[in-house]
């Protein structure tokens, strides 16, 4: 669960450390305090080009899980502090735009040398923070001397990992629910059920309508509620069928899954050539809907290949594709894609009280709300870390 919360917090932080307003009340206080913010940034980068590795060793390590619960307990802490310099920088900034601020007279004011309302503030605010400024750079320089001594290694991709990785650590999916409620998902179903339905002319008897989002965003289980939607049954495909491509691309095994699929029947055949003069069959002037879930390959002739079948299909025939790469989207051609994006805070409540508590009446269990405001506030966003602080 760390890695995940993690790859979803530290871009936004990336954000935050790299702000022109922050920077510019940073500049104004002594002690080299933006350099050493620089450092933060220019080190968290570093480590995040090694979460994928952390995340598929944390498995069989205990070391390396402890290195990522260390990891994500100090981005919390560099956010308190962001969270402090931003609130002292908006103080500041109201006080320059409306120097009669409620409490203090003019009359006051100007018998009070101007010095007392600043730079006491400022020699407070720098002594209170030094310190938690050097333990948190301390801390961070540990940690990267940890990740060499855990030989944690670069992804070739940020956010991909190796083929073997990824089938190995995510089992395929189904287009069966496995959840009884989804929310914070109607304005987007509706508008990929609009893709679904429109009938807009095209090249191809069939339209592809990719749906891309990062890890933990609900791909798989929006692609779902679409894929079982009841409009889906009224308007009356031929033929559906959900595969799980993953990451190991092969057009003969996906070709199979989706023909299998079909006919409810497994298959024997031992060639591409063979299967896909099969598949041609089987959606030969039928109105297809095909799900292709976790779908990675980025190589267009393999792409060309698995599509070659679809184009014997009647019009109006779709293809929901899920994938973290947009481009991906672009390899399937000049085609619009669907970003998901995440979820609020709010609708990720409702996420965690579904599996924690099956919806039942949280009363009985009491959950404090700094809980709820700041554990929900790092889920990032994603019903699957929500769903992990259960």
């Amino acid at each position: 669960m760390a890695e995940l919360l993690l790859s979803a917090f530290l871009p936004v932080l990336f954000e935050r450390l790299a702000s022109r307003d922050l920077f510019n009340f940073l500049g104004q206080l002594q002690g080299g305090v933006s350099s050493e913010l620089r450092k933060w940034e220019r080190k968290l980068k570093m480590i995040q080009a090694v979460l994928s590795d952390a995340e598929e060793k944390q498995l069989t390590d205990e070391a390396v899980k402890m290195w990522l619960d260390n990891l994500q307990d100090l981005a919390y802490d560099v956010e308190d502090i962001l969270d402090e310099f931003a609130t002292q920088a908006l103080e500041r900034k109201s006080m320059a735009e409306d120097p009669d601020q409620p409490g203090f007279s003019s009359k006051v004011k100007n018998t009070i040398p101007a010095a007392c309302f600043s730079p006491i503030t400022t020699i407070k605010f720098n002594s209170s923070m030094r310190s938690r400024i050097k333990e948190i750079s301390n801390r961070l320089e540990e940690l990267c001397k940890q990740r060499i001594e855990l030989r944690l290694q670069l992804t070739p991709r940020a956010g991909r990992t190796s083929k073997s990785t990824a089938v190995q650590r995510r089992p395929p999916s189904s287009n069966v629910p496995t959840e009884h409620a989804v929310y914070g998902r109607d304005d987007d179903k509706a508008k990929i059920l609009e893709m679904v339905f429109s009938d807009e002319p095209s090249v191809a008897n069939f339209r592809v309508i990719p749906t891309v989002g990062m890890a933990g965003v609900g791909k798989t289980t929006f692609a779902r509620e679409v894929y079982n939607d009841r409009a889906i049954e009224d308007f009356k495909f031929d033929i559906k069928a959900w595969v799980c491509v993953s990451d190991d691309f092969d057009v003969l095994t996906i070709s199979r899954a989706l023909l299998e699929s079909i006919t409810c029947k497994p298959c024997d055949l031992k060639t591409s050539n063979d299967m896909q003069i099969e598949f041609k069959k089987a959606l030969t002037g039928k109105k297809f809907l095909l799900a292709l879930d976790d779908f990675w390959n980025e190589n267009y002739n393999s792409w060309a290949t698995l599509k070659a079948p679809f184009i014997t299909g009647a019009p109006n025939s779709k293809i929901i594709v899920t994938t973290r790469n947009s481009h991906v989207a672009s390899t399937m051609g000049p085609i619009q894609h669907y970003n998901l994006k995440a979820l609020s805070n709010e609708d990720c409540w409702s996420v965690f009280r579904m599996h924690a508590f099956n919806d039942r009446d949280i009363v009985e269990h009491p959950i404090s709300e700094l809980f709820r405001e700041k554990g929900f506030a790092k889920c990032g966003g994603l019903p699957l870390a929500a769903a992990t602080l259960c």
